[in-house]
């Protein structure tokens, strides 16, 4: 989705995010959650994805079995992250699709934590309000 309506911003196009307020995010749609995230064996631990026991595999044991899982979905070698798995629509899989809020929120990955301190543009968020995403999905085919 490119549409860009009023304040809302182009996830594509940084130059249409918004400045990071913590107040957004109770309106937001959480459209960061659309953003690609890597974690790292401790996050899966955190997240509840793997036990302990399990994080002192090999990486790329643990790859295809989260592979296969769905947990993820791509793993790089020569960095040791992860790439969380997203829906068709590109929603985090662990975004409440109704709520639009993180349903692990408690035990999300550092990415998410730091999140809008990192990123592709650091200080700013892919700010969209709440009412023009129910807008947007019911003009959905």
């Amino acid at each position: 989705m490119r549409e860009r309506n009023g304040n809302s911003a182009d996830i594509t196009r940084t130059e249409t995010w918004s400045r990071y307020r913590k107040s957004l995010c109770a309106d937001c749609q959480g459209w960061c959650c659309r953003l690609p995230v890597e974690v790292k064996v401790e996050d899966l631990v955190r997240m509840g994805s793997i036990d302990a026991f399990e994080a002192v595999e090999p990486a790329k044991v643990l790859a295809r079995k989260l592979l296969k899982a769905g947990t993820i979905d791509h793993f790089n070698f020569k960095n040791s992250l992860f790439t969380l798995a997203r829906r068709a629509n590109d929603d985090c899989i662990y975004l409440d699709e109704q709520r639009r809020r993180c349903t692990i929120y408690e035990r999300r990955p550092q990415t998410c934590r730091n999140h809008p301190g990192v990123g592709p543009r650091p200080g700013y968020c892919a700010y969209r309000p709440q009412e023009q995403a129910r807008v947007t999905r019911r003009m959905a085919p």
